[in-house]
């Protein structure tokens, strides 16, 4: 029987088994779907090695960066990016996407308006760069925003009124306010957000984070990472399936 399956560290609260155990149910697929929680990267050849009946895997923190060393082939856009979160196996070979990309755009443009030119981007792990290579490719000007300033990165302490009223698109890369860590969020001056500012959160768990609910408070339009999950997996399914079709 085909085995799917996520690889991270650690992998309790995880989206995906439960996504796909549905749809191979739903769809009456003979596949199965489990969680392989790695302690290092270094053990994914083992892994690859012991389960040969894996057809695909999605990455999860903390490997997206780090598994492309271990992948026979990459994807342009995913070797653009600098991090993989999909991995399609074909007779051993290895072969590195990443679906972020895919998910993040397409539940972002409905959203935007004319004045969502500027954006600020918090954090700069993995999926910060699947939003930036999306930001580019759109026109969007973005700034990425870390507790440590860094060479063209704002620091949290340098974030001013002035600063988040000029950028009106916001996203959240970081883990701030996941569960269970649910009253934890970025520190930004959330008094200078408006009604022309729109708020997005990667995090889905819990629906709504202190980072939407802040910037709600404010007038701010605000879109959690659940839809966004949705169309990376379905992307995911597609690349194992042989139906991919990139669009970005």
């Amino acid at each position: 029987m085909d085995c799917y399956g996520i690889i991270g560290y650690p992998l309790g609260h995880t989206f995906s088994p439960g996504y796909f155990t549905k749809k191979f149910a739903d769809e009456g697929i003979d596949a199965v779907y489990k969680s392989f929680p790695l302690e290092q990267i270094t053990e994914l050849p083992e892994l690859l090695q012991q389960q040969t009946e894996l057809r695909g895997l999605n990455v999860t923190i903390p490997y997206k960066e780090a598994v492309l060393q271990y992948l026979d082939e990459t994807d342009a856009a995913a070797k653009a990016v600098g991090a993989v979160n999909c991995i399609h196996i074909t007779d051993g070979n290895t072969k590195g996407y990443n679906t972020d990309i895919i998910g993040f755009e397409q539940s972002l443009l409905p959203l935007l308006q004319p004045h969502h030119r500027r954006a600020l981007v918090l954090g700069t792990g993995g999926a910060a760069k699947a939003v930036a290579y999306v930001l580019n490719k759109l026109g969007i000007d973005y700034r990425k925003v870390s507790r440590s300033g860094q060479p063209e990165v704002v620091s949290y302490d340098d974030l001013t009124p002035e600063l988040i009223s000029a950028h009106t698109l916001i996203i959240n890369t970081t883990p701030l306010g996941m569960y269970p860590d649910i009253y934890s969020f970025p520190p930004i001056p959330y008094d200078a957000i408006g009604a022309e500012h729109l708020l997005y959160d990667l995090i889905y768990n819990p629906a709504e984070t202190r980072f939407l609910s802040l910037g709600k408070a404010n007038g701010a339009t605000v879109k959690n990472g659940m839809e966004m999950l949705h169309l990376q997996a379905e992307a995911s399914w597609q690349i194992w399936t042989g139906h991919y079709n990139p669009t970005v």
